[in-house]
């Protein structure tokens, strides 16, 4: 993963990759060991947050494809590094993007608001007709982070999608970009067990 340019309206934080192409596809895109990674990380890093800093601040972490975000706010940056040092720790983790503010916890009022946005983020995606099912949605304080493993063309599309919601201050790619080969093998390697099942 490496750091990218900045896109107009959008702060790209994590790409990794090359060329793009428009397929779209409703399944996940991660492989169901990977899944179950993602699964027993976010568990995980509530139990080494709680370690770190208690009751202190708001974090969330959010892990897909073994990258984990954090986001929400801690009272000191001494929190905030032992918050980052705690969950990068977690074996499974191979890449963490370190989001906290250092600020007081954000209020019921911006967490549901922010609730409220991922929902219609969620909902454009569907009503677009583009099915992200390989992009997971994180906002905070009006802040939308995009993750998933797409090409260049569906990351570009799904900012654009999220950036024109109302209540969204933002857009932050967390993507890991793959190439249209990439995404042919994944493809080709989701339908395989199906076809095989369904031979005589």
């Amino acid at each position: 993963l490496a750091l990218a340019q900045a896109l107009s309206g959008c702060a790209p934080l994590v790409v990794g990759g090359a060329m793009a192409a428009t397929t779209m596809m409703a399944t996940d895109r991660r492989s169901a060991g990977t899944q179950i990674d993602d699964q027993n990380n976010e568990l995980k890093a509530i139990s080494a947050i709680q370690g770190a800093i208690g009751e202190r601040g708001h974090v969330n972490a959010t892990s897909f494809n073994r990258v984990v975000l954090l986001t929400g706010e801690v009272p000191t940056e001494a929190d905030k590094a032992a918050v980052a040092k705690a969950v990068s720790q977690i074996a499974t983790v191979r890449h963490l993007v370190d989001e906290l503010a250092v600020m007081p916890n954000s209020s019921l009022g911006t967490r549901t608001n922010d609730s409220i946005s991922t929902g219609k983020v969620k909902s454009a995606f569907v009503d677009s007709k583009t099915a992200f099912n390989s992009v997971k949605v994180v906002t905070e304080r009006g802040v939308v982070y995009l993750m998933g493993l797409v090409t260049e063309a569906e990351a570009n599309r799904a900012v654009e999608l999220a950036r024109v919601v109302g209540g969204v201050v933002k857009v932050v790619r967390v993507f890991q970009i793959i190439t249209q080969a990439e995404l042919d093998a994944i493809e080709f390697k989701a339908s395989t067990p199906a076809a095989a099942a369904s031979a005589p």
